[in-house]
């Protein structure tokens, strides 16, 4: 049990018996009225955001999560398949707990596993990951005169803008939080 106090991002608490991740939070006290305490929290199984008031002054329950290292190995109808590195045991995560993960996921890469009652309910990515471009079009010079990008496809099918330099064949670093380009590595 833990008070508003010790609060923090990234937290996961338990309510209603389900696991919620913190994304931001607030507390407020106003003149003679009972403390609120406002989550904006997301469910860690379905990946839902909601935001919920609480009591200011009832103890919050935090979850009891495990954090394990695993190596992804590939995804087949829905269902993407990791190893754990201790006890190389092998699990399933659904498609809905992976989300929008599932655009910087390669084969091989090691990414954390959060545990819920002994089910994976979602992973952990690092904060970028190396993609290879597998498709862009030939940037040209003089074509702007200040930093100009262009769409590049990524091995994974993502998407996204970087500058007209990088050629197909190339490895970009990807912030995974974002989904934008960093650099050509």
């Amino acid at each position: 049990m833990i008070s508003y106090s010790d609060l923090k991002r990234g937290i996961v608490l338990e309510l209603d018996g389900e696991p919620w991740q913190v994304i931001e939070y607030q507390h407020t006290k106003m003149q003679q009225q009972a403390p609120t305490l406002t989550l904006r929290i997301k469910h860690l199984k379905t990946g839902q955001v909601l935001e919920r008031k609480l009591p200011g002054h009832r103890p919050l329950q935090l979850a009891q999560v495990d954090h394990r290292e695993a190596q992804y190995l590939y995804g087949e109808d829905g269902l993407y398949n990791f190893m754990d590195q201790e006890t190389f045991d092998q699990y399933p995560v659904g498609d809905e707990q992976i989300g929008d993960a599932k655009n910087y996921l390669i084969e091989g890469a090691v990414v954390g596993v959060v545990f819920f009652n002994d089910n994976p309910i979602a992973i952990e990515l690092p904060t970028s990951v190396e993609l290879a471009v597998t498709e862009t079009n030939p940037g040209y010079k003089g074509d702007t005169a200040q930093g100009g990008t262009k769409p590049a496809t990524l091995e994974t099918g993502l998407v996204l803008q970087v500058p007209l330099f990088v050629n197909e064949g190339d490895k970009v670093k990807v912030d995974t939080r974002t989904g934008s380009y960093l650099e050509r590595v």
